[in-house]
């Protein structure tokens, strides 16, 4: 029988959260929190409203799902999010011990790849997944920006 919610389904979820951040004037990128195919943390960027640098739509997710799970670990949870986790993230995401990573775009300046940063040991990790339209977004929001400043 064929899984109606896989990788792609769940990346259009972090995605139309990444479109909630664009049209809030956040760098738009959105994340869901899954735990047996069901949503349990759904957020975005939340920066500039916030004013903290800490409040990346991972972050937010962590948070939500643990609060939704009553505790910090976020084993048998799969992460999705429209752009490769930071450092910060990424070490976040280590404590979580969350057990799967799916992102889209890849961040070749501040991804946790490009930085070193380790993630937990049993995490896995799948790139790529509508890595296009995640992309996409990220460039019209900059263009968008530059042509208001």
């Amino acid at each position: 029988m064929i899984n109606p919610f896989d990788d792609t389904y769940f990346m259009k979820k972090a995605l139309q959260e990444a479109e909630v951040a664009f049209d809030k004037g956040e760098i738009p990128v959105g994340a869901v929190i899954v735990v047996e195919d069901r949503v349990i943390a759904r957020t975005h960027n939340l920066t500039e409203l916030l004013n903290d640098v800490t409040a990346h739509a991972e972050m937010q997710a962590i948070t939500s799902a643990a609060n939704f799970l009553g505790g910090k670990y976020l084993t048998n949870c799969t992460l999705y999010v429209t752009l490769e986790p930071c450092q910060m993230c990424a070490g976040a995401l280590y404590w979580s011990q969350i057990s799967k990573i799916v992102y889209g775009a890849s961040d070749l300046q501040r991804g946790f790849q490009t930085m070193g940063t380790k993630l937990h040991p049993k995490t896995e990790v799948v790139s790529g997944v509508m890595a296009e339209e995640a992309s996409e977004l990220m460039k019209r929001f900059f263009i968008q920006k530059r042509n208001l400043n």
